[in-house]
């Protein structure tokens, strides 16, 4: 049995009109309440879904003036920039050049193959769990290029913006996609799973 590669999911919350902040990088216009179903679900499939976390400068840089320099500190966090000197936080890594080579590695660093009779019999057994890709429409971009983007998972919001940061912009081709699920909140909130086709 082969070892199975890891699925990046561009896991993200979304305007109407496509757009995943305003131009000035703001993202006051989504929805805020933490109580709200939504939020519960979103925490709860951060916690038993995810295992590493990648993010641009643009996305990193909204927790870091708030004074949070490891947003997600229960994964393993790597920011995609060329600006950033030095990594504000020694948890959180950062990646200068050859974004697409280190997400293959993460990729493939998906654990051992699973014995499962070692399993049944009480043996702990390490897999790894998915990556997210958190925000980063440049970011995106780039591992859409290089095919390495398995799906998208889309918190599409009721609001209409006009303009803003897209939810990712010049695609050398069309990326086709195949919906796995829906989900809709009281809210008005709809969740939309794809899977990229191959």
């Amino acid at each position: 049995m082969q070892p199975q590669t890891r699925k990046l999911r561009y896991h993200v919350a979304m305007s109407l009109d496509g757009f995943i902040a305003r131009e000035d990088e703001s993202t006051d216009c989504f929805p805020g309440d933490l109580q709200a179903e939504n939020v519960t679900d979103y925490l709860f499939s951060l916690a038993s879904e995810y295992d590493t976390v990648l993010m641009g400068r643009s996305t990193y840089d909204i927790g870091l003036k708030a004074g949070v320099s490891d947003p997600y500190p229960g994964m393993e966090t790597y920011v995609f920039s060329r600006t950033l000197k030095d990594s504000p936080n020694p948890r959180v890594q950062l990646v200068r050049e050859n974004a697409a080579d280190v997400v293959r590695g993460l990729k493939e660093r998906a654990g051992e193959d699973i014995a499962w009779g070692r399993v049944i019999r009480g043996a702990q057994a390490h897999a790894h769990k998915d990556i997210y890709l958190c925000g980063g429409g440049n970011l995106a971009r780039t591992l859409f290029a290089e095919g390495l983007i398995d799906e998208v998972q889309i918190k599409l919001n009721p609001v209409l913006l006009g303009s803003g940061k897209p939810v990712v912009s010049r695609l050398p081709q069309d990326i086709p996609l195949e919906l796995l699920s829906t989900k809709t909140y009281r809210t008005g909130i709809v969740l939309l799973r794809y899977s990229v086709k191959r």
